[in-house]
């Protein structure tokens, strides 16, 4: 990695080039292809707008959360979990995993450095990405410059807030759920849990727990399927059968086999979509809800399922079915998108939306964490990334290509 000074226009601006590839990210992804890169003698350069790895895990979780598959679905390529943790890790023990992978694999984000665009110059065949300090009161800007660029930012890189009548009429708190800590606040409190997934059923059960009154609102149609089977986890359960079976079987007997758990769903206003939970999560993303207890507290009482909201009041809810709630405090389990939009300057991998179509593009651009297949789709990115970056890298050293581009940049 090589400094430049800048001049005229870039006179605020200093110049680093990168031999190798610029990662954008230190969450899971960006460690795991650190990781790949680092066996394959590749050299690269993490960026992470925030002061930690794992800043999403760190900062916006909830103290309760848990991985939701068994710990071998989830761990990173060439470092298993130390035997010693639970089925499902809890969110201390996954960071605590995360911060001895960066350091067991000597990986050294570049910390507190947010990244304004990225942008491949068809002139000089090279990227350049621009970030700013997110440290101090004085902004100062770095341009990397190199030949590869790796996003690595995630599906949850930003909080999504709907537009919901009324909402800003609400004279109570309201939270999106990445800044949703426990629930112990809300002791005796009406709160009204917006959003019905993993995240939305377990604050639910959260808050049940603390002695609060919470309220889910189930708008659409989802799958609620236990978290085990048995005594087995239901996606190893999955996993097994789908060697054997096709997909449309599998989700079959997923849904017999939760039917003799939960019985009807509809009945306590969970109603199932019309695609099984596999192929709903295969065709649109859609992941399906593993239960740790939230619905036994829905089919008890002790949290109220209900539908779609028509709009907010100054201290209540109307619903659609026409119903009104009083409610003290409102969290919002809405989700996340990714922010790769508004920085990345290209139109073929990455769709409007952020998301991209595949994990390798044009010019050297690559995506890793996207699958929406969760950490086990992280290692599986990871993996092919490391492989291909390693031979186009071993190709040019064998060729040294590497050092022609310099000419290019010490312009600046």
């Amino acid at each position: 990695m090589f400094s430049f000074s800048g001049e005229n226009d870039f006179s605020s601006r200093r110049c680093v080039w990168v031999n190798g590839p610029v990662i954008v990210g230190a969450g899971p992804s960006g460690l795991a292809v650190s990781a790949c890169l680092r066996e394959q003698g590749v050299p690269f350069v993490v960026i992470e707008r925030s002061d930690c790895i794992a800043s999403l895990w760190q900062k916006r979780t909830y103290n309760r959360l848990k991985l939701h598959l068994p710990k071998k679905f989830c761990q990173l390529p060439k470092l298993p979990f130390p035997e010693e943790y639970p089925e499902y890790p809890t969110k201390k023990q996954f960071i605590t995993y995360l911060e001895n992978y960066a350091q067991k694999l000597d990986i050294k984000p570049q910390f507190n450095e947010c990244v304004q665009s990225a942008k491949y110059d068809e002139a000089c065949h090279l990227w350049r990405v621009v970030t700013v300090s997110t440290t101090g009161y004085t902004r100062s800007e770095t341009e990397y410059i190199c030949q590869m660029l790796v996003i690595a930012t995630g599906e949850n890189a930003e909080g999504v807030v709907p537009e919901i009548d009324g909402l800003q009429e609400f004279s109570g708190e309201v939270i999106h759920v990445k800044d949703y800590k426990s629930g112990e606040k809300y002791n005796g409190k009406k709160v009204l849990v917006v959003g019905c997934g993993n995240s939305g059923m377990e604050i639910s059960l959260d808050l049940s727990n603390h002695n609060a009154k919470p309220s889910i609102v189930i708008r659409s149609s989802v799958h609620v399927l236990p978290r085990e089977i048995m005594g087995k986890s239901t996606f190893d359960l999955a996993m097994m059968l789908m060697k054997w079976l096709p997909l449309w079987l599998v989700d079959k007997l997923l849904l017999i086999l939760a039917w003799f758990i939960f019985g009807n769903t509809q009945n306590y206003g969970i109603k199932r979509p019309s695609l099984g939970p596999l192929q709903l999560k295969n065709h649109h993303g859609k992941t399906p809800v593993l239960d740790i207890g939230a619905f036994e507290k829905i089919r008890s009482g002790d949290i109220t399922a209900v539908p779609g909201i028509k709009r907010f009041n100054c201290n209540s809810v109307e619903l659609v079915n026409g119903e009104t709630l009083e409610i003290d405090s409102v969290v919002l389990a809405t989700g996340y998108r990714s922010n790769v939009a508004y920085w990345l300057q290209e139109n073929e991998l990455f769709s409007k939306n952020g998301f991209p179509n595949g994990w390798k593009g044009k010019h050297g651009l690559y995506a890793s964490g996207f699958t929406r297949r969760g950490l086990a789709g992280v290692s599986a990115d990871a993996i092919k990334i490391g492989q291909d970056i390693g031979e186009v890298w071993k190709e040019d050293l064998k060729n040294q290509k590497l050092p022609t581009h310099r000419r290019c940049i010490s312009t600046f």
